[in-house]
Parts: C-alpha cells; structure tokens; sequence
C-alpha cells in the first residue's frame, strides 16, 4: 500500500526511471491498468443511472397498472389510446388501426406513464422541469465551460457575445423550441410545412451526426483523464518521467516546491523560457501530446490506435446507450443529476479559484473591455459560433426536444430561463477559467492571454496544468473532469436521442416503433465504429476538422434558411397564428422582427465575414495539407446540399402541369401539417366532420359543392356512398 505523503517532495529528491519508482510510480501502474478501473467505474455508472430509473418507473406502473403494448415510440400509443390516428388527419386510418391491436387500453386519463399521457400527440414531459433540465443539459455543455474563443479577445468578447445572444441566439431558440413543440415531431417530420425544405431536416440531422462522433471522442478523453487522477500525485505534474523531454520546465520542478512554499521569483534562465511561451513545453502538454495522443506527424499518418482511448470510447457510448434505452423519459429523470453536479463542482472551483495568488488579475483580464478589437470581424464570427453552438441551434435537437412537450407548454417562458442559463453559467465559468488562469500567469510570470490557447489545449493542457498547483490537486482533478463527463454527457444525450428520432419518425412503420431500442442501439453501435479513427495517433487532427468545418458555417446556412422558409414561404402571419393557437398569445413583437428581419441579416452578415476572413485550419504550427482542407470543405457541404438535393428530388414528385404549379405545391404545407392530437386540431386545422371511434371514418376535407363519407351499415358493412 502506497504511504501517505502529505507533501510533494521536488523533483531533486525523486528518482526518475522508466518505472517511476516510490508511491508516484505506483499510482502511474495502477492508473495504467484502466480495463479494471473503466469497467468498475462503468459498473457503477449504470447501477446508478439505470436502476432508480427502472425502479421508479415500474413502482408508478404498479400503483396504477397499465396493459403494455410493444411500441417503443411513446407517441404511437398515445396516438392509440385517442383513438384519432396519427398527427393531423393523414394518418387517421393508420392510428385507428395500431388502437385495435391486441393491447387493452385503460380510458386516456387513467395513464399512469408520461408516455401515454394527453399532451403533444407524443410521449410528453409530465413535468415542465423535465424540459427546462434536459435543455440545460443539453445545451451548458462543454462549449460553454471551456469557453473557447473566449480567451483570446476575452475583454472584447463579451459586448458581441450578449449583442448575438439577445438579436440572434434567443429569437432562433424560441423559433426552434415552437416548431417542435407545434408539429410534436423531429427535425424531419416537422417539414410536413413546407415539404420541399425537408432537406433542411436532412442537413440538421447529418451535422448532429459529425458532432456526435468527434463529441463522444472529447468525453472519452475526459474519462481518461479522469481515471488517469486516480494516483497520489497527477501524472502530469512533474516533468521527471518516461515520456518528457529535456525542454520540459514544469511549474512545479522550476519553483522547487517544498512544504507548499513558492521562491521569490524565478531562475533568470527559466523566466526568459517562459516569456517566450512557444518555447515553452509544459509537463501537462507533454502528457497530452506525447503520452495520452501520441500524436503523430501527419494528418494522414494514422499510427496505432491508443487502446486505452478505445476502451473509455466504449465506456462513453455504453453509457450514453443505457441512459437513453427507455427513450426520452428516462433522459428526462438522468438529467436531474447531470444538469445540477456541474453546478456544484463549478461553485466549488469558483470558491476555490478566486482565494488563489494571482486571481485577480485573471479576472480583471476576463472584465476589462478592448474597444480597439470590438470593431474585428473575427470577433464577432467568434461570438456568433459561441452563441450558436453552446445554444444548439440548427443542431435538431431543440426541436426533438421541444416535440416531447405538451401542446400548450409554455416554450418562450421556457425559451428565457434556457438561454438565459446556458449563457449565464458561460458567464459565470468564465471567472472560475480566468481566477484559475490568472494564478497560473501568476506562478509563470506570463501574462494571462499567453498562459493558453484554446480549444482542446484548453481543457486537457491548461486546467489539467493549473489543477496540479491547487492543494490536494487528484482531487479537484477528479472532480473537474468528473464535471467534464457530466456536461458532455447531457450534450450527448441529446444528440443521440434526435438521430433516434428522425429515424422513428421518418420510417414509422409497425416494427421499427417496436424496435426501438434496437436503433438506438444501432445509432450507438455506429457512432463508436465511426469514433475508432479518432483515437489513433492523428486522432486529434480529424477532430479538429470536424470540428472546424463540418460544424461551422454549415449550422449558419441552415439556421438562414430555417428562418426564411418558415417567415416567407410558409407565412409569418401563419406561424404567428400557430403560437397563438398553442401558447394563448402572439409571440412578442420584438420575436416578430428578429424572426422576419434582424436575425436573417446577421446570420447573412456573419456568414460573408466567414467566407472572406477564411483562413485555412492549424493545429498549433502543423499547417493542414490541401487534401485535408478539401475533406473539410465536404464534410461542410454535406450538410448542405441535403437542402438543394431534396428540393430537386420534391419538385420532381410533386404534381402539377408547369414548373411554377410544382414549386407552389412543394412549398404549400401537407394535408397532415398541425397539431399531432385531434383535440388540440382547433381553428383552420379542425376537422370539418368530427371523427367518431365507431365508425372508424377517415377525415376527408369537404368540398364546397360536393363530399362523401362512407355509410356504415348496421352490419358493419359499407353501403353505397352518397352525395351532399
């Protein structure tokens, strides 16, 4: 059993060999062998997160039985248990049918099961906070942790940051949580408004499937490191071991840290290395690049897979897999923990952060406004990324999301608090990221803009680096990452459950309602085989990429389009009457203009600026070669020219004798374009002749002059039909 050390003793008084020998070497062993510890701490992972679900759901079942039948999807039973067929009167006949299956359904209100209960025509949320803390989940991801673009223009970042927000990022968020929670379907089904824009559904669900992928790789780094901080000293903290090089100069082996103490200042020869911040190697980078990555030459150099990085992507995607088997109501009930922990652990670092030497200055750097950058367009594009991606717009997922609703939720009071939130918690981890860098550039004699850059060296080189100058540092290394873990997880999830979605919904036929799981399954299957690439030693260029392009100016385009399709081919006046229909009032007048004006201008705006400051992605000096930039670009087009494609392919099977009488067909909303349940079918959407669940009578619009409806004799057979 290894000794308890109260201190760290310097690197002088520590032997280094290819065993790291003493109670460091130890813990490097034990933190090696991660099989045993992934499968322990997956174990746990599920006990935890799948038996209470499981439990609950089965002692409310119990108090109230209800005979099941095999549907997975939760909005086809509740579409039988009406009795009235699917969503708006397409698919009366159809929901008739799956209501005389062999199942016995007790009378609607008797349900027992959020699944059956009366809401948006699908499994909805008993409870509004189910989908407040999904959205929180969901979207205060680790994108608005690591703040990324942030740290470089911080000071001029936060007026565009708030101008994006308030004329961009919460119009679009309230446009998309009303679609979804309007039509109660995917990001596929809800184009039944405009058929010929059902691409834009296609282009939403391709993005979510290239940031699921590089996504859930990010989350299992975290794991890594997180299983990497169980040891008695962080493995990362001195520059004495196998893999460092002689141009390491860790804080800890330069301040000869003994007892705690900090020396007055710096060698001469070690405070010039670090004015000099490329020269720089740190032990925690050389950890990331040379020990966790090994990260190779060449993008196209793939090398080894690292094994360890593959087990803790299996561990990532079976844990996604098991909170997501029992659909969206069990990622309704995770969430209470994975949206409120990372809470806890932030306002433990913030505590923690802002009693550190050097603070501070962290924090006055984050705060003091750079008025001469404000006018860069880059910081601006910046902003605008920021608020799209950490709000998950043009993503899919505020719509699957919203469609789980009850008709009349009430999303922009929903819409507010979300936003509102998501970016406040940025925010607020903003002091936790600048108190703890400020204490860094504090310890290095640097200034704060040049302790680290950001995206992946900023969550996996910095903190890890600052976490090993906090006392008892494996600790609070264990809990940052473990918060880490959480966020991904909720960003996660929901990306998962829209693929799920959009599939359930696209196919709908009988067996792929009750196999369910099997495509969430398969979803999952997929996504790690797809991630196998990403945990090889060029695993972190193609992240990158990925990132960079095929998530970028992609959700700009489609988020344009979104907007201009509902607000000009579909109807402002139309969609304003939706909401009214669904929340009781219009939406505001301020919605109003952003939604028909300002927010279409500043996605055009920002789109412009992307494409002439272009400049070509780098991975600290690796320039990309040309053959990567083109994948890029493709990966970004193929999002995009899923709107187009369809288009095409909708005009050319839509009826109507010139090119002109197609397009208005293939933009006019379906015949089952409305609520999902019949008794939320009020105004234009009512049926002319109400349905009875007797007669089993297909809803047929009434023509002016003429209409049939099928005679059902005593028998039950069909008598000749007649004219009105």
């Amino acid at each position: 059993m290894a000794p308890n050390h109260p201190t760290r003793s310097p690197p002088s008084a520590r032997p280094v060999s290819s065993e790291a020998s003493g109670p460091r070497g130890r813990s490097l062993s034990s933190a090696l062998a991660l099989p045993h510890s992934v499968v322990v701490s997956l174990c746990v992972c599920v006990c935890v997160c799948s038996v209470p679900v499981t439990c609950w759901e089965q002692g409310k079942n119990t108090t109230n039985p209800t005979p099941h039948c095999s549907l997975e999807h939760p909005r086809w039973a509740a579409w039988g248990r009406a009795g009235g067929g699917g969503p708006g009167r397409g698919r009366q006949s159809f929901g008739r049918r799956r209501g005389e299956s062999n199942c016995r359904w007790p009378p609607l209100g008797e349900a027992g099961d959020a699944s059956v209960s009366p809401g948006a025509g699908r499994g909805v949320n008993e409870q509004r906070g189910h989908a407040l803390r999904s959205g929180c989940s969901s979207w205060d991801g680790l994108g608005s942790w690591t703040c990324g673009p942030l740290l470089p223009r911080a000071g001029a970042f936060m007026f565009p940051y708030f101008i994006m927000l308030i004329f961009c990022g919460i119009p679009l968020f309230f446009m998309e949580l009303s679609f979804g929670q309007f039509a109660s379907q995917g990001c596929l089904g809800v184009w039944r408004i405009s058929p010929m824009f059902k691409g834009v559904g296609y282009g939403m669900m391709v993005v979510s499937t290239y940031i699921g992928i590089y996504y859930n790789v990010v989350i299992c780094i975290a794991f890594y490191y997180f299983f990497s901080s169980m040891t008695h000293v962080l493995p990362w903290a001195y520059c004495n071991n196998p893999w460092n090089t002689p141009d390491c100069a860790g804080v800890l082996d330069a301040s000869n840290l003994t007892n705690g103490s900090r020396p007055a200042a710096l060698p001469g020869n070690l405070s010039h290395l670090l004015n000099h911040s490329l020269q720089r190697t740190s032990p925690s980078e050389e950890y990331w690049r040379l020990y966790v990555l090994k990260l190779s030459d060449d993008i196209g150099n793939f090398g080894e897979v690292q094994l360890p990085l593959l087990g803790c992507l299996g561990v990532s995607w079976v844990v996604v897999f098991l909170c997501l088997i029992r659909g969206v109501k069990s990622s309704g009930k995770v969430v209470y923990f994975t949206a409120t922990f990372p809470y806890v652990v932030l306002t433990i670092l913030f505590v923690r952060g802002v009693t550190l030497d050097g603070a501070f200055t962290g924090i006055m750097y984050y705060l003091t406004p750079q008025w001469d950058k404000i006018l860069e367009a880059k910081v601006w594009g910046d902003a605008a990324s920021q608020i799209f991606y950490s709000l998950g717009c043009a993503w899919g997922g505020l719509i699957t999301m919203a469609s789980y609703n009850k008709f009349h939720n009430n999303c922009y009071r929903d819409s507010i608090i979300i936003s509102i939130t998501n970016c406040a918690t940025s925010v607020y981890a903003g002091f936790v990221i600048f108190s703890i860098l400020g204490f860094m550039a504090n310890h290095l004699g640097v200034d704060v803009s040049r302790v680290a850059d950001h995206g992946p060296g900023l969550a996996f080189v910095a903190y890890p680096e600052a976490l090993t100058l906090l006392p008892i540092s494996p600790l609070w290394s264990l809990l940052f990452f473990f918060m880490l873990i959480l966020l991904g997880l909720g960003t996660q999830f929901c990306l998962l459950e829209t693929l799920v979605t959009a599939i359930v919904d696209e196919v709908g036929n009988e067996w792929i309602l009750q196999k369910k799981t099997y495509v969430t399954l398969g979803v999952a299957v997929a996504g790690f085989l797809l991630g196998v690439p990403l945990t090889s030693q060029a695993g972190i260029y193609w992240l990158l990429l990925m990132d960079n392009y095929a998530a970028s100016f992609s959700l700009v385009i489609i988020s344009c389009i979104m907007c201009v399709s509902i607000m000009y081919i579909y109807g402002h006046r139309n969609y304003f009457q939706d909401i009214q229909m669904m929340l009781g009032f219009p939406p505001p007048l301020f919605f109003q203009i952003c939604w028909r004006f300002v927010s279409p201008a500043i996605i055009f705006f920002i789109l412009i600026f992307t494409v002439i400051q272009y400049r070509p992605i780098t991975y600290n000096h690796y320039q990309y070669p040309g053959w990567a930039v083109a994948i890029g670009f493709l990966m970004a087009l193929s999002s995009v020219i899923c709107i187009p494609l369809y288009a095409l392919f909708q005009l050319c099977r839509t009826d109507g004798d010139t090119l002109l009488q197609r397009l208005k067909n293939a933009t006019k909303p379906s015949r089952d374009w409305g609520p999902a349940l019949l008794e939320h079918q009020t105004g234009r959407y009512a049926p002319t002749i109400p349905p009875s669940p007797e007669d089993g009578l297909e809803v047929q619009p009434l023509h002016p002059d003429k209409a049939q409806l099928p005679m059902v004799g005593s028998n039950g057979s069909r008598l000749q039909d007649s004219r009105i």
